[in-house]
């Protein structure tokens, strides 16, 4: 009986020492368990902060740089009394015209300050010297993808430079085709003129090119005159734009009644030369914008304008440095700043494949709108001047260039009545 209670008592001491230990291990291990879980939870928990601050600062600045990329800017350069226009979306560029033979530093300045190294597209909107002059540099220092010329020639010696230019590139002008589109990043081009073949002004085989980015417009004319508006309007072409780029440096030649009211802008920009002689803008012009409620911008007032669309709005600014970089650009002799000098050679300019079937090639004798007077030249005050003269040194003009006969006739400039007989 003693022995049955004595083993009873062990087994009770030995039952209660093996619960006295699970208890122990047990309030151990949930212990452990619980200060590791705090740490692993607070390990996380920090790692997610930094994470997500890093994170939000990387997708704060993705989001800046892609909203600054996706706006569309519209520089019109300040070249004095000519025209230049730069349009960038995404990464993609396009340069319309390149000012006069010596506005080749003006635009080399500036296009290296916002770092453009090449071009997707560049369009020769006529062969006028104030459109083209410096389009020689610009297919010699950049990468270009596509130019555009209309299938018109001059015997010009600015023409020759660009023909040679484009030749050195191993490439084609590219003939307009009104209805024809093309991408610009995200923008839209479409081409509106010219709608005809011959033209007795230079100035209306002008390629007319209207630009859509998001719900905003832009209509880029070129000098084209009532001859190729009547034209456009003829053919029922979609002319509406918030901005137009006013033909023909606000000429009265250019922006008809029907023409501004079938574009409807709320804007229009001229690109003109501070006190030039051609009396641009023309005080006609300037009342039918005011008269419509147009908004007006001019480089001769404020210099190189910048627009901006975001794809709704439109905002505008100035360069104050890029109408300061001109500088003096000296002339000198066979560099491509030379004056309009005629050459006697017969310039033979090979167009690439458009999207229509005609043909390709165009030789100097074709469409030629300088064609009697191009072999003289002349001289004119180089703010633009409304007389022409034999002799530079009359009327005491202290900043003048040459140019032909046919191109200062073309733009309605009168002879001089003392040295020209």
């Amino acid at each position: 009986m003693k022995n049955i209670k004595r083993l009873i008592s062990i087994w009770i001491t030995v039952i209660l020492s093996i619960m006295l230990v699970s208890c122990g291990n047990t309030s151990t291990i949930n212990s452990s368990n619980e200060s590791g879980t705090e740490k692993v939870e607070d390990s996380i928990s920090n790692e997610d902060n930094i994470k997500s601050e890093e994170s939000d600062g990387i997708n704060i600045k993705s989001y800046n740089e892609y909203e600054a990329d996706r706006k569309l800017k519209v520089h019109f350069i300040d070249v004095g009394q000519a025209d230049s226009i730069l349009i960038q979306q995404g990464n993609e560029n396009m340069l319309i015209d390149a000012g006069n033979n010596d506005d080749e530093e003006t635009l080399k300045n500036y296009l290296n300050s916002l770092g453009i190294s090449e071009f997707k597209y560049v369009v020769g909107t006529h062969a006028h010297e104030d459109h083209i002059g410096s389009l020689d540099y610009i297919m010699n220092s950049f990468k270009v993808g596509k130019i555009y010329f209309p299938k018109t020639t001059s015997s010009t010696k600015t023409f020759q430079n660009l023909v040679k230019a484009v030749q050195n590139k191993g490439m084609q002008f590219t003939a307009p085709v009104v209805g024809e589109t093309f991408n610009l990043g995200e923008a839209e081009c479409t081409i509106l003129a010219p709608n005809g073949s011959r033209y007795d002004d230079a100035n209306n085989y002008s390629i007319v090119i209207k630009l859509e980015y998001g719900n905003t417009s832009f209509l880029f004319t070129g000098d084209a005159e009532d001859v190729s508006e009547k034209e456009m309007l003829k053919n029922g072409l979609d002319l509406k734009a918030d901005v137009l780029k006013a033909g023909h440096h606000g000429s009265k030649s250019s922006s008809t009644d029907k023409f501004l009211d079938a574009v409807n802008p709320k804007y229009a920009v001229i690109s003109v030369g501070k006190d030039n002689d051609y009396g641009h803008p023309n005080a006609e012009t300037l009342q039918k914008f005011s008269s419509r409620g147009i908004e007006v911008y001019r480089t001769d007032e404020i210099g190189t304008i910048v627009a901006e669309s975001d794809g709704n709005n439109i905002s505008f600014s100035t360069d104050d440095n890029a109408g300061n970089s001109k500088g003096n650009f000296e002339e000198s002799a066979g560099s491509s700043n030379n004056s309009d000098n005629n050459s006697n050679s017969s310039s033979s300019v090979n167009y690439g494949q458009a999207t229509d079937t005609t043909n390709s090639t165009v030789s100097s004798s074709d469409n030629v709108v300088e064609d009697n007077n191009t072999a003289e030249t002349v001289w004119v005050s180089k703010n633009g001047g409304k007389v022409y003269h034999k002799d530079k040194s009359c009327s005491g003009m202290k900043s003048h260039v040459q140019i032909t006969l046919g191109g200062a006739e073309n733009e309605g400039v009168r002879a001089c009545s003392k040295c020209v007989k």
